[in-house]
């Protein structure tokens, strides 16, 4: 998807390397649908099931999808987001995020911004990465806590476009980024709300853009 908005920009640089979904698959046929359903312009209806297909599936090709985006978008910011630029990971003045992942750092720490989104990046590669947790092949159910998993993820991501928009928006048009981290973040509201995904409260941080962005398509 991030190809329609990419093509010919120079942000090739992505923060970490990119999560491909296997040609030939299913999944891989269920993203070729979503990149045609996005070309149309229609974002609403880009984010629906199709019809006859699996909603752990069709969420787990948009994480991925998502994850692609914001890995793409990030780095191509990486140099202005800096421990001395950014000590805390904060979505404006209010908002401030400390990590934890319940396994290796079970305790929220307080971290600067780049060590944050290393962490999270890092651990949302490990769960996409994870073959019973986001399965590639065919026939391979996914796990009953495949959901609350892809709710943790996109919230999570939902805190690097946060941080981006409030601490690193002026590099960004700069960049002439801007159409671009509005038409993946437009996408990414219209889905998360699509399905219910994301508390309203985490999504506080950006909740004036939110409502910019998709009041003009109720």
């Amino acid at each position: 998807i991030s190809s329609l908005f990419c093509s010919g920009s120079r942000s090739s640089k992505t923060f970490k390397p990119k999560k491909n979904i296997p040609e030939g698959s299913h999944q891989y046929e269920l993203l070729k649908h979503a990149e045609a359903t996005l070309g149309s312009g229609n974002l609403r209806m880009a984010v629906m099931l199709p019809e006859g297909e699996d909603l752990n599936e069709w969420v787990a090709v948009n994480t991925v999808d998502f994850f692609n985006q914001i890995n793409m978008l990030y780095g191509t910011i990486t140099d202005f987001c800096t421990e001395e630029s950014c000590p805390v990971m904060s979505a404006g003045p209010k908002y401030e995020y400390h990590w934890a992942d319940g396994t290796n750092i079970k305790k929220p720490i307080k971290c600067s911004a780049p060590k944050y989104i290393d962490y999270l990046m890092t651990w949302v590669q490990d769960q996409l990465d994870d073959e019973t947790l986001f399965p590639s092949k065919i026939g391979v159910p996914f796990p009953k806590n495949f959901m609350s998993v892809a709710k943790t993820i996109l919230k999570r991501l939902f805190r690097v476009y946060a941080h981006i928009y409030h601490q690193h928006f002026d590099p960004v048009i700069q960049l002439q980024e801007e159409a671009h981290l509005n038409t993946s973040f437009k996408h990414f509201i219209f889905f998360v709300q699509e399905f219910n995904l994301i508390d309203r409260r985490e999504l506080a941080p950006l909740q004036e853009l939110i409502e910019k962005l998709t009041s003009k398509d109720r």
